[in-house]
């Protein structure tokens, strides 16, 4: 099921690929007007003509989410192009294994800053327009992890940045209860997208701790996930907030 934004301005974060580049194709396939912001502009192109068809509309944005200007910038530019601004999908993140006696300082800092700051200052900047969006007010999006409501082996900064995205979620929900602005979260398992194929691994890591948090059922397909995002930002969701849903086939069930 698609469901409908027509007439709406949706932001998403990390979009150049993945489960960024799936939301962005189901948000424009229910007519959303989509600012997808990642820092290849030339993946970006690609993913924007292939949504030329679809009912909405696709625009590059550059982003840099380690840069809290960046992130300001980005939404400044993306309501400036539209005019309001309906929905925020932070999406953007990296996950490498690491050895937490060998995590450097600035690994641990990028870490902190891609996987958790960074939605803050995007969330920070988009608040104030999301407060004026008609129809029912804005709605965010966040993207943690299972790692978020888990531990996870070789991933001590990741897990601390995603339990702070969940943290972030309630905190920011509890914050607007009483204004046009719902905050809600994603927990994804294991999903089979091109990071997958690059995530650094720790030599003699024990893959057995590491599939702890992959899908039962195997790698989830990116899209089975932006569905539920699209969901969440849809009236459809009207009184889902503060929620933190966990999509992972199962695997943090029992």
């Amino acid at each position: 099921m698609v469901q409908d934004f027509s007439g709406r301005v949706a932001i998403v974060t990390g979009a150049s690929s993945g489960l960024g580049a799936a939301t962005v194709r189901r948000l424009a396939a229910g007519g959303a007007r989509v600012w997808a912001a990642a820092r290849s502009q030339d993946l970006l192109a690609e993913l924007a003509d292939g949504c030329a068809d679809l009912p909405g509309e696709v625009r590059a944005g550059h982003l840099d989410q380690t840069d809290p200007a960046s992130c300001r910038a980005m939404v400044a530019e993306a309501v400036e192009a539209y005019g309001r601004l309906d929905v925020l999908v932070n999406n953007a993140g990296r996950h490498d294994f690491r050895r937490t006696t060998e995590v450097t300082e600035q690994e641990w800092e990028h870490d902190l800053a891609l996987n958790l700051s960074g939605p803050f200052y995007c969330a920070q900047a988009a608040i104030p327009h999301l407060l004026e969006a008609p129809d029912g007010g804005g709605t965010i999006v966040n993207v943690a992890s299972v790692a978020g409501v888990m531990g996870e082996a070789y991933s001590a900064a990741y897990t601390a940045a995603k339990h702070g995205v969940v943290g972030l979620t309630r905190a920011l929900a509890v914050e607007y209860l009483k204004h046009p602005l719902r905050v809600n979260c994603v927990c994804p398992g294991g999903m089979d997208t091109p990071q997958v194929q690059t995530i650094g691994v720790p030599e003699d890591a024990d893959w057995d701790l590491i599939m702890r948090v992959a899908a039962t059922r195997g790698l989830m397909d990116a899209d089975s996930v932006a569905a539920t995002i699209c969901f969440l930002a849809s009236t459809d969701a009207a009184s889902v907030n503060g929620s933190i849903q966990v999509v992972d086939a199962g695997r943090t069930a029992g």
